[in-house]
């Protein structure tokens, strides 16, 4: 049971500094993002959203395959479709359990579920935050962009 929660413990400290690197790299990015003034408010805050959603989607991506490649080169599962199936299952708390691990795996399983649970948080926090943020950076769409507002 100890190694379990070691190895499971290891897999968390793994996958949130994967997720809070990539948050952070993915952040420096955004704030570098080119500002055009013809350039359509709602399209620059569309691919920017667009961008954010499919940076946090290879995040959660590449943490789900270090679980399955664990439980495929641990020989916990058969083969690796079968470990990726069982990381999409667990990490997303799905768990529709028609895969069982054998018990001395079953705490890293139960972890990944709450491993992954917090990590969609995050990613869901930051992407709202992020397009509020966006909003409001462009806000100047609802008042005339250009316009004189000191009258």
């Amino acid at each position: 049971m100890f190694g379990s929660l070691l190895v499971a413990s290891v897999m968390v400290t793994v996958t949130v500094t994967i997720h809070y690197f990539g948050l952070v790299l993915l952040l420096k990015l955004l704030r570098e993002r080119p500002r055009h003034e013809r350039r359509s408010v709602l399209f620059s805050q569309g691919t920017a959203i667009f961008f954010i959603v499919f940076c946090l989607m290879a995040l959660h991506t590449t943490e789900i395959w270090l679980y399955a490649g664990l439980y495929h080169l641990a020989g916990a599962l058969p083969d690796l479709e079968t470990a990726l199936y069982f990381s999409i299952s667990s990490f997303t708390t799905v768990g529709y359990g028609d895969i069982i691990l054998a018990p001395h795996w079953r705490i890293i399983g139960a972890i990944e579920s709450a491993n992954g649970l917090l990590l969609f948080g995050w990613s869901t926090a930051f992407l709202t935050t992020t397009t509020a943020q966006l909003s409001t950076l462009d806000h100047n769409w609802l008042q005339g962009a250009g316009k004189d507002r000191t009258t």
